[in-house]
């Protein structure tokens, strides 16, 4: 693979990365420094870990995939006080949700390819 760019699990993160980036738009703006930069930060750390762990020895790669993977966690829960906070509808949860959740195993299967 010559570019991180060609992994499908970073070509989903990365479209995770864009929604996020636009619905948070329209959060409250007291929100700047709270959850709105959280999530933004949590959510692009999964790409960041992905491209930056790409040209690292397979060990590395699968480390730094692990920590792509607790990234998306923390984005999981912000995803889920923002919901509770009436921040977005249920119905885009339930979207981010399910890419979310698509990239998990995505992340998994990687992982465990590259530990095999």
């Amino acid at each position: 693979m010559n570019s991180f760019e060609n992994l499908i699990v970073w070509q989903k993160a990365h479209i995770f990365v864009i929604e996020i980036y636009r619905i948070t738009k329209d959060f409250p703006k007291e929100e700047s420094v709270g959850i709105i930069s959280q999530i933004r930060r949590s959510t692009f750390s999964i790409c960041v870990n992905i491209a930056e762990g790409h040209k690292k020895t397979r060990k590395d790669f699968a480390r730094f995939l692990d920590i792509a993977q607790g990234s998306l966690e923390e984005t999981k829960y912000y995803l889920i006080l923002a919901k509770d906070l009436h921040y977005y509808r249920e119905e885009k949860y339930l979207e981010l949700k399910f890419q979310s959740e698509e990239i998990g195993k995505l992340l998994t299967g990687l992982i465990r390819s590259l530990r095999s």
